[in-house]
């Protein structure tokens, strides 16, 4: 072979090498193909009769599943025990993605979708995040719960309101301490009553309306409320119980709205939308980006609202709604505060008052 030749063999060889190593490489650039999500579950420690965190996040899944045309797997009412073995059957039975709704499931949920290899989504738990495998969800309205403090301290007659949470997770903590924050920026001369039913007391009725008594026997005309299914007990004490002054008591309630069972002290409620968030997670999964961000809720889409009701003049509504503005903007930041101790600083009076 003459010289001239060989590098004309060379330069096509080379050329032949290239291009088969752009195709190999671009096949390997090419984008991921789409992970096949079949099914839907959810697990709620309560049933979802709450107006709240269970019954909002089983309609949000349901939702979610009718819209991604996915099987529908819940498992409801499960209490705050030992979920292993639900874990399993919902992940033999085929489900693609468990979402473990309670803070009480999140070291049994990550532990089984390792084993079965189905990926799972916890709350309160954000260290435990793993590309692939577990995402995390610990969501705070604390922005639609500033709101209620300004709409609280706009209301109360006594100049004292009261804070009654079933627990201390961090996301009634955020929602806690951003209520807080509105009551003072709006009216620092109000006093802020903040009572705890037990450590877990999330369906403690009964609790619920004995504490929720003895803060507005305290002087609170105005209760914002966090408990699951102990806010029916608070939602009681409130109907029942004329405040220190001799007028109405009003209830802020969280995550659900009751206006259906309103008997007239409904005040308003900090209402989330979990469509959003659950639907994100399916959409990651079927990317393969599922377990690359934890997942959160604001007023800026809607996913947390503030409800309107009836009770609510129209001129309060109104600087409720200037103050919205000013958070969506960006010109009034709301910072979450997720420790209960910082939570417990910024209250004028703090009660522990264990369930019994």
């Amino acid at each position: 072979m003459t010289k001239t030749k060989w590098i004309k063999w060379a330069q096509v060889s080379t050329l032949a090498l290239t291009l088969a190593l752009v195709a190999v490489g671009g096949a390997a650039l090419a984008p991921a193909e789409a992970k096949d999500v079949k099914k839907l579950a959810i697990l709620t420690p309560e049933d979802p009769t709450d107006f709240g965190w269970n019954q909002q996040g089983f309609d949000a899944a349901k939702a979610v599943a009718e819209k991604e045309g996915l099987e529908f797997m819940p498992a409801t009412g499960l209490g705050y025990g030992d979920v292993h073995p639900t874990l399993r059957e919902l992940a033999d039975d085929g489900a693609s993605l468990m979402i473990a709704h309670a803070s009480g499931y999140n070291t049994a949920a990550p532990e089984i979708g390792a084993e079965k290899g189905v990926a799972v989504a916890i709350v309160d738990k954000p260290d435990a995040i793993k590309e692939g495998a577990v995402t995390d969800y610990t969501l705070s309205g604390h922005e639609g719960a500033y709101l209620a403090g300004v709409l609280a301290a706009k209301t109360s007659t006594t100049k004292s309101v009261g804070i009654v949470v079933s627990g201390e997770p961090p996301s009634w903590n955020s929602q806690s301490a951003a209520f807080a924050q509105g009551v003072k920026a709006t009216d620092p001369a109000v006093k802020i009553l903040y009572a705890v039913i037990g450590p877990a007391a999330y369906s403690d009725a009964a609790g619920g309306r004995r504490v929720t008594e003895s803060v507005i026997g305290a002087g609170a005309d105005v209760i914002f409320g966090q408990g699951d299914g102990a806010t029916f007990g608070m939602l009681q004490a409130v109907e029942t119980t004329k405040s220190t002054g001799g007028g109405n008591v009003w209830f802020i309630d969280v995550i659900g709205d009751k206006t259906s069972i309103d008997k007239g002290h409904l005040l308003s409620s900090v209402v989330w939308n979990l469509v959003p968030v659950f639907t994100a997670m399916v959409e990651d999964l079927k990317a393969d980006k599922f377990g690359t961000k934890p997942y959160s809720i604001q007023l800026s889409d809607d996913s947390v609202q503030l409800l309107k009701t009836k009770h609510i003049p129209d001129d309060v509504w109104a600087s409720v709604s200037e103050t919205r503005k000013q958070i969506v903007d960006g010109s009034l930041k709301i910072e979450p505060v997720w420790e209960a101790e910082k939570v417990r600083a910024l209250m004028s009076s703090v009660t522990d008052a264990p369930a019994q």
